[in-house]
């Protein structure tokens, strides 16, 4: 049995990958500082649920990244971290970086330490939660792993380049396996509440305009949350020395399709309320998947239309329970 610690785990992706790796038998241990970004109730509902499922073999730690005594009771006799712990958002970065860059980056490195000293003891695998943003701007699609990545065009985006940058720092100096996965939209049951498809479900729920940025053109790789999860274990069991991998959909959807998507999911109508193009968005994200189904056996399995179908079954029970607004 697999001792794994989650940073950020009573988030999201945190939650549905908490849930494989207890379903599959093994230990987990979340640290999480339950940060307002959203209603920290979710992230509790997430936790019951998750020490429900697991027993005793759930373990809970609140605090935060950048506290290095809570970094190292968190890491005590695991055998891999999950490091998903982190500010998220193009958008918020644009209006606090140097917040985003404490937590993102001085966070990872107080993280980092502390698994240096654990790894003195037992062997550990670490894997950092990137984001395809570090691609920025980048025009030649798809976006591979070797391609160049000098150029991210958000805070956000460049405080994930910067842990990249650390953790292959880290790997040189002390030999520890690590991973960074850089994920492509990620959306699924339990999606954020600010996050597109989440937002725009409960606008057009609520009959409130749905902002289309631009022309409705640009376009995202779409990923859904067990896809990710599969990449997530498979780099926990696979990957040696230092690596990085897409983690994406391999395909991509405008906003414009997706809002018509939505709409067909939920089996309601949109009202489109259209507005400039966003400082700090990019033209389009689309992975290639080439070096991780390579490497990991990596593909994804669940369709944009069968992955909206899922949420929006999960949008409107939870929303019926009272759980979502």
């Amino acid at each position: 049995m697999r001792r794994v610690l989650i940073t950020g785990g009573a988030g999201f992706i945190g939650t549905h990958l908490a849930t494989r790796l207890l379903d599959a038998g093994d230990s987990v241990v979340v640290l999480d500082c339950f940060d307002p970004f959203y209603d920290p109730a979710i992230k509790r509902r997430n936790v019951a649920g998750l020490r429900a499922r697991g027993g005793d073999r759930f373990e809970l730690l609140e605090g935060d990244i950048r506290e290095p005594e809570a970094c190292r009771a968190a890491v005590e006799d695991v055998d891999g971290v999950m490091h998903l712990a982190a500010l998220a958002g193009v958008r918020p970065s644009l209006e606090d970086p140097v917040r985003y860059m404490d937590v993102n980056v001085r966070g990872t490195q107080v993280l980092l330490n502390a698994v240096r000293d654990a790894a003195a003891r037992k062997p550990i695998r670490f894997l950092f939660g990137s984001s395809s943003s570090v691609y920025g701007g980048n025009v030649k699609v798809p976006f591979a792993e070797s391609d160049p990545v000098e150029h991210p065009v958000s805070p956000y985006a460049a405080s994930k380049r910067a842990g990249e940058l650390i953790c292959y720092t880290f790997h040189h100096l002390t030999g520890i396996p690590v991973t960074c996965l850089r994920f492509f939209t990620v959306f699924g049951p339990g999606q954020r509440p600010e996050m597109a498809i989440h937002k725009f479900s409960r606008m057009i729920v609520d009959g409130k305009p749905v902002p289309m940025f631009g022309d409705g053109t640009t376009s995202r790789d779409y990923t859904f949350v067990s896809d990710i999860v599969d990449g997530l274990v498979a780099a926990l069991e696979r990957a040696d020395g230092y690596r990085i991998y897409n983690l994406g959909g391999s395909r991509t959807t405008t906003l414009a399709e997706l809002i018509r998507g939505i709409e067909q999911a939920l089996g309601r109508t949109a009202v489109i309320e259209r507005l400039p193009e966003q400082p700090g968005d990019v033209k389009t994200t689309n992975a290639d998947l080439t070096l991780v189904e390579r490497e990991l056996g990596f593909m994804p399995k669940v369709s944009m239309a069968e992955g909206l179908r899922q949420f929006a079954a999960w949008y409107l029970a939870e929303r019926e329970a009272g759980r979502v607004s």
